[in-house]
């Protein structure tokens, strides 16, 4: 019924799809390791929530900033030409990878009004950066036989690490917890594995194809064992809250220490825009 969404997914590379990555480990190993794993991420789940906290006195004062219309513009037309490739391949399924979804979270960060749910997405999205960092470090382009769809695969990657950075810049709403704070981080981590363990993996063991690594791992991966999946949480805890934690290092850096890029005393500080009433008056004006 829904063969439209994945019958285009490419047989020949190696683990992308069929029965010998989809069998690499037994139904019984997956079965008893989704249970540990799941428990596991439950507990993280609960630990986050209760921890988490939010910055008070936050001002949302002119978010709604032109750097925030263009990058929304330039990342959905992005957004939807790797859509259309999808679909005219036929491997739409493909959509449901991490990096698209975190793709949609930007989206939705760029066009939302302040909330603390806009805050929330945010910080949780911070924490996704391994996504980029992975994509060119191990790039997965083998499928993609025309140059503008390898194109858009590094140009989306490359977006979603400049528009946290940007809205970073902005503060305000887009603030982010204190350095010694991982609370985020590992409510993030639980969103993460619970994606991969009970939405990637269900879809993608009837379909036999290999969505975010889920059945078998890639030819690159260094712990391509049975266990591959385990000493992913490992690594994958380790590397997703300390890019987050360098994003934070970074942005705080970039925009209230150095001099070319410095826009404002402390990281959380809302930018605010000044009116051409008030250059008039103050002599000075900041342009996105």
């Amino acid at each position: 019924m829904f063969e439209w969404a994945y019958s285009g997914v490419n047989a020949s590379i190696p683990r992308n799809q069929g029965p010998e990555c989809t069998y690499f480990i037994s139904i019984e190993y997956r079965i008893i390791e989704t249970l540990i794993v799941s428990i596991l991420n439950i507990y993280l789940f609960i630990y986050g929530f209760k921890n988490i906290t939010y910055q008070n006195n936050i001002k949302y004062v002119n978010q709604d900033r032109s750097g925030k219309k263009i990058l929304l513009v330039i990342m959905s037309m992005i957004f939807g030409m790797e859509l259309g490739f999808k679909f005219s391949s036929k491997t739409v399924v493909y959509i449901l990878n991490p990096c698209h979804i975190t793709t949609l979270i930007q989206l939705y960060l760029l066009a939302a009004k302040p909330s603390k749910l806009v805050t929330a997405l945010f910080r949780i999205q911070l924490n996704f950066m391994n996504g980029p960092l992975l994509a060119f470090v191990f790039p997965e382009t083998e499928s993609r036989i025309i140059f503008a769809d390898k194109s858009m695969y590094y140009l989306q990657h490359g977006m979603m690490v400049v528009i946290p950075l940007y809205l970073m810049r902005l503060g305000g709403v887009y603030n982010v917890e204190p350095l010694n704070d991982w609370s985020w981080s590992i409510l993030a981590f639980a969103f993460n594995m619970g994606y991969h363990f009970w939405i990637l993996q269900p879809l993608a063991f009837p379909i036999q194809t290999n969505l975010s690594h889920m059945l078998c791992p890639a030819m690159l991966d260094p712990f391509g064992n049975k266990y591959y999946r385990l000493s992913s949480i490992i690594h994958q805890g380790i590397l997703c809250p300390l890019l987050a934690k360098l994003m934070y290092m970074g942005g705080n850096f970039m925009f209230t220490k150095f001099s070319p890029t410095k826009v404002k005393s402390t990281l959380n500080e809302t930018i605010h825009h000044d009116f051409p009433t008030s250059d008039k008056c103050n002599g000075s004006a900041h342009v996105d």
